[in-house]
């Protein structure tokens, strides 16, 4: 388990969340799903288990997608985040969820290193697009579809990401 600041990725990205009163929370699980639960707080968190997770990420997106719909038909939005970002605080969250209420756009996404990517905010009318996605690119080919429609807030530290061990050990520095 990856620790920083005293906390798991995983577990900061989740206080993260809940600090900013999301309803609900979804925790999408594959690998090791066990083994997580194990050394991750989950009150208050809807965990669910993604059996197709070796196909890519879009699986992930598309297992918390088909929940909304069945157990929380009348989300309007949804985040998306990745645990391996660890600079992806309350702050952030915040900032995309102003913008959306400022622009009223049905994307609101990260900017950052001539990227645009997570976290990012997604309304409802796309959700039938997110649930469609397929491999390993998550949902790039949205943002990158509607990138005129959509509305950005700057994530100076969103390209720092914990892929490897070389990372972990240079964000422990």
């Amino acid at each position: 388990m990856l620790v920083y600041s005293d906390k798991t990725l995983l577990q900061t990205g989740i206080d993260n969340a809940k600090q900013i009163n999301a309803n609900p929370v979804i925790l999408v699980l594959g690998a090791n799903k066990e083994l997580i639960e194990d050394h991750t707080d989950t009150k208050g968190v809807f965990v669910i288990e993604n059996d197709n997770w070796k196909s890519g990420i879009a699986s992930s997106i598309t297992a918390a997608v088909t929940t909304l719909y069945d157990k929380f038909p009348d989300t309007e939005f949804i985040i998306l985040m990745v645990c391996d970002q660890p600079f992806a605080d309350t702050t952030i969250l915040n900032k995309l969820l102003l913008k959306q209420k400022e622009t009223g756009k049905a994307i609101v996404a990260s900017e950052y290193e001539n990227t645009k990517g997570t976290p990012a905010l997604f309304h409802r009318s796309l959700f039938h697009e997110l649930a469609a996605l397929k491999g390993d690119t998550g949902a790039k080919e949205i943002l990158t579809k509607y990138e005129n429609e959509s509305a950005y807030v700057s994530f100076k530290a969103g390209g720092i990401d914990i892929d490897t061990v070389e990372d972990y050990k240079n964000l422990s520095k």
